[in-house]
Parts: C-alpha cells; structure tokens; sequence
C-alpha cells in the first residue's frame, strides 16, 4: 500500500491540531473534568516541542480546536 492509498498527507501541525482534538474528544464523556484531563494527557505525554508548537499554532489559529481542546490547551500557558 502506497501512502497515496491512504489519502492526504498531514502536515505537522496539522497532525498536532488533530490529536489534540482527538484526545478531548476521547475525554469529552468525562464531562467538566475533560479539559484538565486533555491538558493532562498533553503535560504527561507530549515533549516540550510539541507543547511548544501546539500553543503558537492556536495561538495563530485559535479556531482550529474544538471547544474541550481549546480550554485544555488554554490551561497550559
């Protein structure tokens, strides 16, 4: 299987702004504790670059994070 079989590329950003999203969302059915639980996961799984570059890109693009995500990524400043 070629990488076009698996459609698009994904940039780096891209890909960074996507898992953030997808861990809120996986976090979401724990309600008010969701957001502190994504930043958590983010402090206790990501490196200092990824952090790093997730803050500047919502900070860019602050629309680009779904609405737990936006609150977890919020706390880490």
């Amino acid at each position: 299987m070629s990488a076009q079989d698996d459609g698009p590329l994904m940039s780096n950003d891209d890909r960074l702004i996507y898992m953030a999203n997808q861990i809120a969302r996986n976090l979401a059915s724990e309600g008010d504790a969701a957001a502190a639980l994504t930043a958590q996961h983010i402090r206790d799984f990501w490196d200092g670059h990824m952090r790093a570059r997730i803050l500047a890109l919502t900070a860019e693009r602050p629309e680009v994070l779904t609405p737990i995500a936006a609150e977890a990524i919020a706390s880490l400043r």
